[in-house]
């Protein structure tokens, strides 16, 4: 069984990935209908999907075939866009940060959960094959006892004329709502739940009104730190978006993993034995454990397994209240880059 799936704001990330990588060809789901303001490039994705297509959202909304909605609209529309999905029955995947405000976003959980329907967030790259089997061995306990985690996702980002991720009151800030907002969520799964942070954020290189540059360091409360770097000014090819976990009996190193591609490798460094003291710090008798899996598209993954919670009738695997905490850290970071202290979440 599958089912129908409608896509609000089409001609972005979602004509891009999510449609092509996602929707089309998850064995779960099926493309019934497009959206966007854009009315040429939403006509010419219609017809190469061969489905209806709508350029106002309350018209794909009112649409009786649309049982699912990706809402892949600029931030400030997902509180607006996921309350008209949700009176209309919709069961709505809607893209990250999940709103402007926790305000907004309390309302979009209230609102779904009255409406009956099913609401979750892109965060896709907790879908990454790697991602999910990093997770399998911190479970072990392979890794010992965590104490830091870094993530880094970059990339080269000037100013676009109509770039709603540049504008403050159209995406709520830069480079670390927009990408940090995944670091982050993806430490959380992996190591716990921040519970203080503390960051710093500039305008170094690019001239505009957001950040292109933001460190974050997260306090766990299992009392391990992260760090999570996110920047919008450095050349694609020289950043390696790098994913590092340390524990007490090792590591796992990963290059490529955080991003939008499914590819990327990973690499463990795992002690088997009790570690004695060694003034030397001998490094050469530990063995470096590549792991190589078989990709899996990180968008296929995330709408089939969307699609199969709703029709098992089952809570989404990254719940409403994830992603409200998720904004909750993203809201303290900026309160710390303001204040220059560390905010308690």
């Amino acid at each position: 069984m599958s089912l129908k799936w409608g896509v609000i704001g089409a001609c972005g990330i979602a004509q891009r990935r999510t449609i092509p990588e996602g929707i089309i060809p998850a064995k779960n789901a099926k493309l019934v209908a497009i959206m966007d303001i854009d009315r040429n490039g939403v006509k010419e994705l219609a017809k190469k999907y061969e489905v209806k297509y709508y350029t106002d959202e309350e018209s794909i909304l009112k649409d009786n075939e649309v049982e699912v909605v990706y809402i892949a609209t600029p931030t400030y529309l997902h509180y607006r866009q996921t309350l008209m999905a949700a009176r209309m029955g919709k069961h709505i995947l809607c893209e990250k940060p999940m709103a402007m405000n926790l305000k907004e976003a309390e309302e979009m959980i209230d609102t779904c959960q009255k409406a009956g329907v099913k609401l979750t967030f892109g965060y896709m790259m907790r879908y990454h094959i790697y991602h999910q089997k990093a997770k399998e061995m911190i479970d072990k306990g392979m890794l010992g006892k965590l104490v830091m985690g870094r993530a880094q996702l970059t990339c080269w980002y000037p100013p676009i004329p109509g770039a709603w991720r540049q504008v403050p009151h159209l995406g709520g800030g830069g480079s670390l709502i927009d990408m940090g907002s995944h670091c982050i969520d993806l430490l959380e799964m992996l190591i716990g739940r921040v519970v203080q942070v503390s960051c710093f954020t500039e305008s170094l290189v690019q001239k505009y009104s957001v950040e292109d540059t933001a460190e974050v360091i997260l306090k766990f409360q299992n009392g391990a730190l992260g760090i999570v770097d996110s920047c919008f000014n450095i050349p694609d090819a020289s950043s390696e978006n790098r994913l590092e976990l340390y524990g007490s009996k090792g590591s796992l190193l990963a290059w490529g993993t955080i991003g939008q591609s499914s590819a990327g490798k990973m690499i463990a460094r795992i002690e088997k034995k009790e570690k004695e003291y060694e003034a030397e710090q001998k490094r050469e008798e530990l063995k470096e454990e590549e792991i190589v899996l078989e990709p899996v598209n990180i968008y296929q993954a995330e709408i089939e397994d969307f699609t199969r919670c709703i029709l098992e009738n089952k809570e989404p695997s990254f719940t409403p209240e994830q992603g409200l905490h998720n904004l909750k850290v993203i809201l303290a970071c900026y309160q710390s880059a303001k204040k220059g202290n560390v905010i308690r979440v």
